[in-house]
């Protein structure tokens, strides 16, 4: 009887362990998961932000001079994709910060974007992603352009 208990035991937090490591929210994932949004959206990457966005997903962008949902940023992407498949000439991730919280995880530093017609802008950028069955959405993105230090 008590083998059967203890294997039992044993069993049941074999289950509970790979039930823990199959959770998409850890800090290593949600790293990778975001740095795909930001190749994702210099490649125009639409399939990515139609698996990955939630459908109630919003984007405020900087003083929410634009609101983006997964509608409107798909649309976007699309034009770009199909118009100036070249946007971005880069989009380069820094002082990257992951808050845990259950099934809900912030990812925010900095991002310094380069167009390819030279125009540069660094944002900051906190996003914020959801665990719904073992899977990670992005359902809010809020940036912010940080303005060019003043000369004197």
């Amino acid at each position: 009887m008590k083998k059967i208990k203890l294997t039992l035991v044993i069993i049941f937090i074999a289950i509970l362990n790979m039930t823990a490591q199959d959770s998409c929210m850890n800090s290593e994932n949600l790293k990778k998961l975001d740095a795909s949004w930001e190749e994702s959206l210099k490649g125009t990457n639409v399939a990515f932000f139609e698996s990955t966005l939630s459908e109630d997903f919003i984007w405020v962008h900087t003083h929410a001079g634009r609101i983006d949902s997964k509608k409107t940023l798909l649309e976007l992407i699309n034009r770009i994709r199909n118009g100036r498949p070249d946007h971005w000439k880069s989009r380069i991730q820094k002082n990257i910060e992951i808050i845990i919280s259950g099934t809900t995880g912030v990812v925010y530093g900095f991002t310094e974007i380069e167009k390819y017609d030279g125009s540069k802008t660094t944002y900051h950028f906190m996003r914020t992603y959801a665990e719904k069955d073992g899977k990670c959405y992005l359902i809010a993105n809020h940036t912010m352009a940080i303005p060019e230090k003043e000369e004197d």
